[in-house]
């Protein structure tokens, strides 16, 4: 898909190119008290569609604005990411009786604990 997207932009751009390249005319535009301004044709349809196109975009953003600023006050998990805090440990239960193996082999005297990864060799 993004190929075809990747075409379409090149094909758009070179018939851009093609049109400004067969049409670099002068043309002339009468503006107020008899004042001509002399534009170059492919110069003088951008202006114009940028005319068109602009305040249409700029209404377009705007309203998508307000539609999610509406959306985020009427369902706050739509806001964003909310502040989590840290979990509490739960602290470790440690007995030295016999019935529990692993935990004695664990805390075993030749063994200390180090902020290492792993365990120093003795």
């Amino acid at each position: 898909m993004q190929f075809l997207k990747t075409l379409f932009w090149v094909v758009l751009a070179v018939v851009m190119v093609l049109f400004a390249r067969d049409n670099w005319h002068v043309v002339p535009v009468n503006l107020w008290a008899g004042l001509v301004a002399d534009i170059k044709l492919p110069i003088l349809v951008l202006i114009a569609w940028l005319i068109g196109f602009l305040p249409t975009f700029i209404v377009y953003r705007a309203r998508i604005w307000s539609l999610k600023r509406r959306l985020d006050t009427q369902n706050p998990s739509n806001a964003g990411p909310s502040v989590v805090p840290n979990p509490v440990p739960t602290p470790v239960r440690r007995s030295s009786s016999p019935s529990e193996t692993p935990l004695a082999e664990r805390d075993a005297p030749d063994r200390e604990a180090t902020d290492s990864k792993a365990w120093p060799s003795a």
